[in-house]
């Protein structure tokens, strides 16, 4: 009675761990989605910011041509000038939009990290089951030297006998499903950390280009 009681606790265990497993991954698959958006967005940000540089570095060079012409063309320089400025105030809104674009991927690196350390946990569980079924199955194991000295209870534990094996081949059976589920969200988790590395590439990218253009207009 203590040997099944373990065993339906020992399934139950399984049942809430492989649930548990395949909410984390849906937990990751959503937040590789959240980083892929990211990455887009990043991608439209840089486009944006190269088509304002060429329009600022073609309004300074209209400025300087200008400047040059006679003063009957003032007219047209401070209009030039006022370009300029709202040039500039587009590219400090970009790189606010950017600042913004790097503090939801820290977010989506610090998600990413809780959710490796519940697999970690998980793993634990799965090794702990591991060993529990072992020792049911060392208790199968006793059970059937137990038959051969007690012949009158024969039918009876035959029968226990046959219902525990097949509890153990669906314990084994949900062990390497959980083996497996295991395995894909590792391979998630890898192909989130490169997503993850091309994305902070990109923001040096961009902040290198920050750089140069606030150079250019000092």
């Amino acid at each position: 009675a203590k040997s099944e009681a373990r065993r339906k606790e020992l399934e139950e265990k399984m049942v809430a761990i492989v649930q548990e497993k395949n909410d984390l991954e849906l937990q990751v698959q959503a937040e590789i989605e959240t980083l892929a958006d990211a990455e887009e967005r990043c991608e439209g940000l840089i486009k944006n910011k190269i088509q304002l540089e060429a329009k600022l570095k073609e309004a300074n060079e209209r400025l300087e041509d200008e400047e040059e012409i006679n003063a009957e063309l003032t007219a047209k320089k401070r209009k030039l000038e006022d370009e300029c400025s709202e040039l500039k105030k587009d590219i400090d809104d970009l790189e606010l939009t950017l600042a913004k674009v790097e503090k939801e991927k820290h977010a989506t690196e610090n998600k990413v990290k809780n959710l490796t350390e519940e697999m970690a946990t998980l793993d634990e569980s799965i090794a702990k089951l591991t060993k529990e079924k072992k020792a049911l199955q060392e208790a199968h194991q006793q059970t059937l030297d137990d038959l051969q000295a007690e012949e009158d209870k024969v039918n009876t534990l035959t029968k226990a006998k046959t219902k525990l094996e097949q509890q153990v081949d669906d314990l084994e059976g949900s062990l390497e499903q959980e083996k497996k589920l295991r395995m894909d969200l590792e391979r998630a988790k890898r192909k989130l950390e490169g997503d993850l590395k091309l994305s902070q590439e990109t923001i040096m990218d961009l902040e290198n280009d920050k750089q140069q253009l606030d150079e250019k207009l000092k």
